[in-house]
């Protein structure tokens, strides 16, 4: 005696795609069943990948040169310091070697031709699977004196430190302690490096893109919403 779909004891329609039911927990698996690809929201089937960065010409235009030139003049190892120039989207972005990233911005803040007095913000991005390098963390200075921008791009391997820039730049204190936190980059020299979203007691790190889904069962009307990773399969 066969089961009509749609009565009790039927297959739901769909089930054999995936559905979590059907599928092994996977902390690489995105919202709604994608499986696999870093993208840890799911949407679209996106996968984040580094793009090809190389160096760029001279002349880069603008004021970017006169920003190169007062570096290289007041910083004898720049060419030991910086990997690459890169000029995109109208920003400049220098890509400085971890062990000279304090030394460049003390440079960048006290010499009187770049005055980049205030580091606005200090981030990082994950390239798990994309880059030997996986962490890069990023550094927005501003020169107030002269209304320019440059943005200072450092590259680690996990496990390896990166000198903290809060001797020079006071307000990396926090923005060191949220990298550290949420992506487990060490910052050596830091004054005082814990964590400042998760607590204290907190394992691992929510931004790496190894870090598996989670989420808390919301209760709606009676019914339960899941973690992301655990809804069903829609195709």
């Amino acid at each position: 005696m066969s089961i009509e779909p749609g009565t009790q004891g039927s297959v739901p329609a769909g089930a054999e795609l995936g559905a979590p039911a059907q599928t092994p927990p996977s902390p690489d698996k995105g919202m709604f069943g994608v499986q696999g690809t870093g993208d840890v929201s799911g949407f679209g089937r996106l996968v984040r990948s580094r793009p090809a960065v190389f160096d760029s010409p001279r002349p880069f235009g603008g004021y970017f040169d006169d920003v190169y030139d007062a570096l290289e003049e007041a910083y004898p190892a720049l060419s030991e310091a910086i990997e690459k120039v890169v000029v995109d989207r109208a920003e400049l972005t220098l890509h400085v070697r971890a062990e000279h990233i304090l030394e460049v911005c003390q440079v960048m803040r006290d010499d009187a031709s770049l005055r980049f007095e205030l580091c606005s913000s200090v981030d990082a991005v994950d390239y798990l699977g994309s880059d030997e390098r996986r962490f890069h963390i990023a550094y927005q200075l501003t020169s107030m004196t002269y209304r320019r921008r440059v943005r200072l791009e450092v590259a680690v391997a996990d496990g390896v430190t990166v000198p903290s820039v809060t001797r020079v730049y006071p307000t990396a204190d926090w923005q060191e302690r949220e990298v550290y936190d949420m992506f487990g980059v060490v910052f050596a020299g830091h004054p005082n490096l814990t964590r400042i979203l998760m607590p204290d007691d907190w394992e691992g790190h929510p931004q790496r893109k190894d870090y598996p889904l989670g989420g808390v069962p919301v209760e709606y009307k009676g019914a339960e919403i899941p973690p992301p990773d655990q809804r069903r399969v829609y195709q």
